[in-house]
């Protein structure tokens, strides 16, 4: 298994009601989105990822504690922590899924990779509770990203990036290739058999999990933690900009995650607005969003359904279960 790590430093939903003063109550809903459940954790909600059948949701937690749900039925199946997560009481900063083989033994079904602000990176055997390996960067570890291929084994240090880097994925149809963006305003290029970045391209401002390749039309997604230019479309071929997605009549959200929502949606979420929402690919028009979150929104993802998605969105200490009414 070969992996990709970047560092850097530094309530239930309800539906909108009318009170007497004509004012709302959120959070709310509104548009093609219904609520299925709120799963409520014990600490603030920095990062969540469901594996690849999305039969579990792992959840991490800003003290260091992983949470394993059941989202069919909103149980929480598993807690990981062990003497360094419980020694730092550091944030979880990135949880992926190791790729799994049908010709594997079944056991290796179940391994997720983390990444921790102390600068830990831990593989978990999540249904036993067992770390089964870690290493110790010494500085702050953001991201992780898993080669599909599982074939390279390159443990120097790669440079490119100016600043702290928030995102790392592998592009899924390319073998060793991989994108990174962060506080430098760029999105570089790299080979995992290669010292230094390949190309880059120019403009995103990342700080968060708001990086993603559609292998479908082999586009880029990126969102941006800023006021302006936010969601963004790029080839990954030409690295030129295709397009902006532009701004809902309230604004834009200032992101700090974002993926592609099958072939014809993308789901993002952020801060200044607290919310998270689904832009149709291709009207650009929001179909669906939860607003007036608690709290700004770090992390989202959802279940690889392609039809009617499950998407789970972080907001403080809750993750908010949400699917389209009608197909995406």
């Amino acid at each position: 298994m070969a992996f990709m790590f970047s560092q850097r430093s530094e309530s239930s939903l309800s539906v909108a009601t009318n009170v007497s003063n004509n004012s709302k109550t959120g959070p709310y809903l509104e548009g093609n989105l219904k609520l299925i459940d709120t799963l409520e954790c014990t600490n603030d909600v920095m990062c969540c990822k469901f594996n690849a059948d999305g039969s579990v949701l792992a959840v991490g937690q800003i003290d260091g504690v992983i949470k394993i749900f059941n989202p069919h039925n909103s149980q929480l199946l598993y807690s990981l922590q062990d003497d360094d997560t419980l020694k730092h009481h550091l944030p979880v900063t990135q949880i992926r899924f190791r790729i799994f083989s049908s010709l594997e033994k079944a056991e290796y079904s179940h391994i997720l990779v983390a990444s921790y602000a102390s600068g830990h990176v831990k593989i978990w055997h999540y249904t036993s509770g067992k770390c089964l390996h870690t290493i110790n960067e010494v500085r702050t570890t953001l991201n992780v990203a898993l080669n599909p291929e599982g074939t390279n084994d390159n443990r120097n240090k790669m440079d490119g990036h100016h600043f702290r880097v928030f995102a790392a994925i592998y592009h899924p149809e390319i073998p060793h290739v991989f994108l990174t963006g962060g506080w430098d305003n760029t999105v570089h290029y790299w080979d995992d058999r290669q010292p230094h970045s390949i190309r880059y391209l120019h403009g995103p401002h990342i700080c968060g999990d708001a990086l993603d390749i559609d292998p479908y039309n082999n586009h880029i997604l990126t969102g941006s933690w800023r006021k302006k230019d936010v969601l963004q479309i790029w080839d990954f071929s030409s690295a030129e900009k295709i397009k902006d997605v532009p701004p809902d009549p309230m604004g834009h959200t200032q992101l700090y995650c974002c993926q592609w929502l099958g072939r014809d949606s993308i789901l993002c979420g952020g801060s200044d607005l607290n919310l998270a929402k689904v832009v149709d690919r291709g009207t650009l028009s929001t179909i669906g969003q939860v607003t007036d979150l608690p709290q700004g929104v770090y992390c989202c993802d959802h279940d690889n359904n392609s039809s009617r998605p499950v998407m789970a969105i972080g907001s403080l200490k809750q993750i908010f279960l949400i699917k389209p009414e009608k197909r995406v």
